[in-house]
């Protein structure tokens, strides 16, 4: 049983308090900053064992009446088909899955903006695409010296050049696909042509992580940070909030460097700002809603090593740097952990030491650990989820779920007719076998029950496995690591 550390009915019900005494300090319109992911937040529910994936939505849905949605996306991030790492999809697509997922909960979505836009030639396109489909898209634009020169910015060739968003609701979601998609820029952008036009808007952030009253290095803030290297994201003590109170906060890089351009415009807007330090922005309540501190501060470690070992990984496919890899091993050497700490890990390539070949390992909620070898049919992944299932509906190892008499078939399907090179079977080919033996043998029929136990399980397997197993995993939610090297030296790496 997956231990608690985090009280997620108490944190929903002092989230909605908290944003909605926000929102009383301000009249006619507040943009609201939406940090983090608004659907899947599994990073947080990693971290904060307890915390709901889609705990933010359903706050969300409590003030969808007078509220409308302002999706942010970053041009460059279209151009580049920068991925959403926990979804394996493109930040372009997964605009699209928001706003299917948006609709489904009965929330108004008015616009996409492009933000930083240059004239790239593939956001040209996607904002074509969504025009067909029947949305509104807006461009934003860099601004030279951002976030610095502030004359530039708080002017007409500055925020005034970017186009003015025209929104219906007194409340403005702001939210993105990802980090550094603009979703800041956006709102201070706005409370600049709102001004111009009389209206007196207000912003508020709703951010996850860092924790503002958790310590600097507390593993969850490092947790964090080892989820953004790619942005070289770096925790700091709020020094605008120590000047203001004499009291220590936690805050990022980003918020502290863009904080004089919002506390400018507020001036500006208001003759005084009504926030003193980028902390006074938030409204975030995890604190007082964790309710075991060891065991978010364990999970937030072992959720540091496996951003270790996807980073590597990660550098392995030539998508990240290895100044990535220097930053994740800083951060671990700051949370006293080291990679050997993650079980599974030792136990997969233990097992391949022994094989000689491709491995797996699987720790369940309980803290059992299952291994699974390359076999002439069955994939390491394939043998390990197979094994992982039949202990835990309590089938003896010896018993066999699918037939050889049933896998045969198929391995010679994939090699003969599919035009594959790799006769063994995949995890979703496994599955499917299984759930049709399911149908007429009982212990087939007790192993699929067991599938919803392998949520929340760790899994490594010592190469990098195929695209297919990945999702696979993904949908079962295990929490997933390779070792950062293929099974085989060729240069394209497909799905047989």
């Amino acid at each position: 049983m997956r231990k608690i550390g985090f009280d997620n009915e108490a944190y929903l019900e002092r989230q909605s308090e908290k944003i909605i005494n926000r929102l009383s300090l301000f009249d006619n319109k507040l943009y609201l900053e939406f940090g983090g992911k608004l659907f899947d937040d599994y990073h947080a529910s990693r971290v904060l064992p307890g915390f709901e994936p889609d705990s933010k939505i359903k706050m969300l849905e409590k003030l969808k009446d007078e509220s409308e949605i302002v999706i942010a996306i970053n041009a460059s991030d279209i151009e580049k088909n920068k991925v959403r790492g926990d979804l394996g999809i493109t930040y372009d697509m997964d605009v699209l899955r928001l706003i299917d997922a948006f609709r489904g909960y009965d929330l108004y979505v008015s616009s996409v903006v492009l933000t930083c836009f240059e004239g790239q030639e593939n956001a040209i396109t996607y904002q074509k695409k969504l025009e067909k489909l029947g949305l509104k898209v807006y461009r934003h634009y860099p601004i030279v010296g951002y976030p610095s020169n502030l004359p530039l910015i708080i002017s007409e060739e500055g925020y005034g050049k970017n186009a003015y968003i025209k929104t219906s609701r007194r409340i403005v979601v702001v939210t993105a696909p990802g980090p550094g998609s603009g979703k800041m820029a956006t709102c201070l952008s706005q409370l600049y042509h709102e001004n111009k036009r009389g209206i007196k808007a207000g912003y508020a952030k709703f951010e996850t992580f860092p924790i503002w009253d958790l310590p600097l290095k507390h593993p969850v803030n490092l947790a964090y940070e080892a989820a953004t290297v790619d942005l070289r994201d770096v925790n700091m003590i709020d020094p605008f909030h120590l000047e203001a109170y004499g009291k220590m906060a936690v805050n990022y890089n980003r918020d502290v460097e863009v904080f004089p351009v919002l506390h400018a415009m507020f001036t500006r807007i208001y003759g005084s700002s009504p926030y003193q330090s980028p902390t006074d922005m938030g409204v975030n309540m995890i604190t007082i809603c964790i309710v075991d501190n060891d065991i978010i501060s364990q999970a937030a470690k072992d959720e540091i090593i496996r951003r270790y070992y996807n980073t590597r990984c990660q550098v392995r496919k030539g998508n990240a740097d290895s100044e990535q890899v220097a930053k994740l091993e800083l951060i671990m050497e700051q949370a006293n952990i080291i990679a050997s700490n993650r079980a599974v890990a030792v136990a997969a390539m233990e097992t391949e030491k022994k094989t000689n070949g491709p491995a797996a390992a699987i720790e369940l909620n309980d803290g059992t650990i299952i291994t699974g070898k390359t076999s002439k049919l069955l994939g390491a992944t394939s043998a390990m989820l197979l094994s992982a299932l039949k202990h835990l509906a309590n089938i003896p190892k010896e018993v066999d779920l699918i037939s050889p008499i049933i896998i045969e078939p198929i391995c010679q399907l994939k090699t003969s007719h599919l035009g594959n090179t790799n006769p063994r079977l995949h995890s979703d080919e496994v599955l499917i076998a299984l759930s049709i033996c399911a149908l007429t043998d009982i212990n087939a029929r007790k192993a699929m029950e067991q599938l919803c136990n392998l949520k929340g399980t760790e899994v490594h397997t010592s190469v990098i496995i195929s695209q297919v197993d990945t999702w696979v995993l993904r949908k079962l939610g295990v929490n997933l690591t390779c070792e950062p090297v293929y099974q085989t030296k060729k240069l394209y790496h497909g799905q047989n």
